[in-house]
């Protein structure tokens, strides 16, 4: 069987029965799709070509190039899962990638916008929003939801009008791997959003039916400029504006709110098995690095503010 071949069955295998969200899915595509060029430069175009050798020398070539450790970590655990979905599926005898090693990525601490510049960033939506805008005033509900519930941007886009429970002030989420928890928000949020739903979720339907772009009736939560559901580049785009203005280095996308809302919750005293619980960490080891970053913020403040430091 050919490389390519089989890389998009693997692909179907990740989506329809593994059920891996569909980000996951494209980066291992992404991931088999250069192995697959790469291999055909060695003269390999089946599965039965592919060797222990070629993999490490085609991590080599990326690493090579300047690409960095996460990645080839991703590509690493990749290779490895192909492979041994090629000895399960009798494709292959032998598991080539078993005694693959994948590098060691360290540990990099995500970035967090701290309560002041957060405070002002909200601000500067909410002042917008007062023009009645229909646009300026979905954004501020995004980021108020964002924050408050601390979404991966996926599941934001993912809403449905009956996923709010603006009474209880709580949202049904479905998460990775299809598993759905009920997550709270705040009274902040709960304002935004009703003034969103009230006032600029039908202008904004209403361009949709005009350009023909109508989405499912009563269904998308948030709608984009066109009148269809929101998609998670629109929401990239917007946040990293906002991050630009902040002070900080560090990725600017939406996931630097889900850091954020973390990190403010153990600043604040939220237990950690409930901060894991709001996030739809399966392994409480994922949630504990936000513990790292609280830390790490004590620390910047002794230094900057102890005349002893």
């Amino acid at each position: 069987m050919d490389i390519v071949s089989s890389s998009e069955t693997f692909s179907e295998h990740l989506s329809a029965e593994r059920r891996l969200s569909p980000q996951t899915v494209r980066a291992y595509s992404s991931d088999l799709r250069q192995l697959a060029a790469f291999a055909e430069g060695r003269d390999v175009d089946d599965v039965a070509g592919v060797s222990l050798e070629l993999l490490r020398d085609w991590l080599w070539a990326a690493s090579e190039a300047g690409t960095s450790k996460a990645t080839l970590a991703r590509r690493t655990a990749t290779a490895k899962a192909w492979t041994a979905w090629l000895v399960r599926t009798d494709r292959v005898a032998i598991d080539v990638a078993a005694r693959l090693r994948s590098p060691k990525t360290g540990r990099t601490l995500p970035r967090v916008v701290g309560r002041g510049p957060f405070d002002e960033l909200l601000a500067g939506l909410e002042d917008r929003a007062s023009s009645g805008e229909p646009n300026a005033m979905r954004d501020l509900a995004v980021v108020e939801l964002l924050y408050a519930s601390a979404l991966r941007v996926s599941e934001l886009c993912g809403l449905d009008r009956d996923d709010l429970d603006l009474d209880r002030l709580t949202v049904r989420v479905t998460g990775k791997g299809d598993k759905e928890r009920v997550v709270p928000f705040g009274v902040p949020a709960q304002s935004a959003i009703v003034d969103y739903l009230t006032s600029a979720r039908p202008v904004l339907f209403a361009r949709g039916v005009a350009s023909e772009q109508r989405p499912a009736p009563g269904a998308a939560l948030f709608i984009g400029t066109r009148g269809g559901r929101l998609g998670p580049r629109s929401v990239y785009t917007l946040v990293a504006r906002l991050l630009d203005a902040v002070p900080g280095g560090g990725p600017a996308g939406p996931h630097a709110l889900r850091h954020t809302a973390a990190t403010h919750l153990l600043d604040g005293g939220a237990d950690l098995r409930a901060v894991q619980e709001l996030l739809g960490h399966a392994s409480l080891a994922t949630t504990q690095i936000y513990t790292h970053v609280s830390v790490e913020r004590i620390k910047e403040s002794y230094r900057n503010a102890h005349p002893r430091a």
